[in-house]
């Protein structure tokens, strides 16, 4: 049974950010994303910060907070020196995520007597950075991971026992054992009423595979504290080893980010045609003082040629930023040290990894920071009975609560289905056959049946819908409304509603 060391980073991001700003990381400090709490430090939390809030609460908690935003690069190139740290002690380090890394128990255990022993020396080692850290132990990387979290030292054997007393959310907890997705599943559970790893553990193996899907079993191998099953790896030729000489050498950060990109096209393309994915990558660096530097990425996912080029960015910033004297960098390569068959990968419908959204939120973000919060909306379902009432606009990033209950009833509302598209009250005329305006009476009729819209020929309409809003309101004129659903001889099928004399477009249909 191998054994494993998590080190895990609390607060990481907030961490990491103080650094840059020379700022203990005693000080409260927030990262902000969409104008909300994304993680931050113990300090800003012992005044009221959460994750999740928004930046005005949580600045008027603290207003002493010093707010930052979302910055992989920053946190990858700051914890360079934490990985290098826990190398010097544990050899084979291998990065799970930016705060987290993770090294064979076996070897430090060994060296220093036992595992507690081992463990002691880590956190002495990272802690000289000023950096807290908490240590876990286990028989597998996800126990260990969990255990990090809870800074526990699990027995050999007792996995199971520790994994019980868990909350369930906490397999959802850290996104370095678990897809973004698994935190849907572990809110279904809790409506369910299950609401420890234990009681989920109970639940019959082919029961939950029905129910949750290849995650949920996933979920309930964790649970249980067993060894994640994964999918079945492949032998990996040696050919896909793929090396760079870089001439001239590299020394500025931009030039090896350009250098990055280039070097995971080719190695994603070899990979491509060996039928593979990789989930485990070893980064490897010469430089012209001779030192050879090497580190080791492994992914909960398997990596896209974007996700490899952006690892393969921040290791070189972190190389260049923070090792004593490295030198330029002179040769690169790439090797896929664990990789499953490709099949295994699923997009989204249109081909994203999720990547491009991620980025589009923080285009978002920016132009909310330089224009204002309402420069960004986004729609959300409320109540009403006429089609503009139906969505509201709020700003992008805000909580997405309706003022009006979607589910609330509405008489008078328009049925189901709803036009696909909103017009913006496009005045049309509605003739009968005799090439008259049809109009609605004081007694909510049609003066005529519709056979002509703006030219076009009527193969079928419905209605009148008579309209009785707002009677309630003083000094209102009271002026009969009503609806029509028309249906055009081109196919075109429209929801117009009386307005005066004429009448006007308010949806269209798909």
């Amino acid at each position: 049974m191998s054994r494993t060391i998590v080190v895990w980073c609390p607060d990481w991001p907030a961490v990491a950010a103080a650094r840059q700003a020379n700022r203990p990381a005693s000080d409260p400090v927030a990262v902000l994303h969409a104008n909300r709490v994304r993680a931050c430090t113990a300090a800003a939390r012992a005044q009221g910060v959460h994750v999740g809030q928004r930046r005005r609460d949580a600045q008027s908690r603290c207003p002493d907070l010093l707010i930052t935003g979302v910055d992989q690069d920053r946190d990858a190139r700051m914890f360079e020196p934490v990985a290098a740290a826990v190398e010097s002690l544990a050899p084979g380090v291998e990065v799970l995520r930016c705060g987290v890394v993770a090294c064979p128990a076996r070897g430090p255990a060994r060296y220093f007597g036992s595992e507690a022993a081992a463990a002691e020396r880590i956190v002495d080692a990272v802690e000289a950075l000023d950096v807290e850290c908490c240590i876990g132990i286990a028989d597998d990387l996800e126990i260990a991971v969990l255990a990090a979290h809870r800074s526990v030292l699990v027995p050999p054997g007792e996995s199971a026992a520790f994994c019980a007393g868990l909350p369930i959310t906490d397999l959802s907890r850290d996104p370095a054992i678990g897809p973004p997705d698994r935190v849907a599943l572990t809110d279904l559970l809790i409506r369910l009423g299950i609401t420890t790893a234990g009681a989920f553990a109970a639940l019959p193996p082919e029961k939950v595979a029905t129910r949750f899907g290849a995650d949920g079993v996933c979920a309930h191998r964790l649970a249980l504290g067993r060894p994640e099953r994964g999918l079945s790896r492949r032998q990996i030729p040696e050919d896909l080893v793929v090396e760079q000489e870089c001439d001239p050498p590299l020394d500025r950060v931009d030039t090896a980010a350009f250098a990055a990109r280039a070097l995971a096209e080719r190695f994603h393309a070899r990979l491509a045609d060996a039928g593979l994915a990789c989930t485990r990558l070893v980064i490897t660096a010469a430089t012209d003082r001779g030192a050879t530097l090497s580190r080791t990425w492994r992914c909960a996912a398997p990596l896209t040629a974007a996700a490899t080029a952006d690892r393969l960015r921040w290791q070189l910033d972190g190389w260049l930023t923070h090792r004593q004297q490295p030198g330029a960098i002179t040769r690169l390569a790439l090797e896929p040290v664990e990789a499953v068959g490709s099949g295994h990968i699923q997009y989204g419908l249109w081909g994203s990894d999720g990547q491009d959204d991620q980025r589009a939120g923080w285009a978002f973000a920016r132009v909310q920071g330089l224009l204002g919060p309402d420069s960004v909306l986004s729609p959300v379902p409320a109540g009403g009975r006429s089609t503009a009432d139906r969505v509201v606009l709020v700003p992008w990033g805000d909580e997405k609560v309706s003022p009006r209950d979607p589910a609330a009833p509405w008489p008078g509302a328009i049925p189901s289905p709803s036009p696909a598209r909103v017009s913006d009250t496009e005045p049309i005329a509605v003739l009968d056959a005799a090439g008259d305006p049809v109009r609605l009476t004081d007694r909510g009729r049609l003066t005529g049946p519709p056979a002509w819209l703006s030219g076009t020929r009527i193969d079928a309409w419905a209605g009148p819908w008579l309209l009785d809003e707002h009677w309630w309101a003083s000094g209102r004129d009271i002026v009969p409304t009503a609806r029509l659903q028309l249906v055009t001889a081109a196919g075109a099928a429209l929801l117009v509603r009386s307005a005066g004399d004429g009448w006007q477009v308010e949806g269209t249909y798909d």
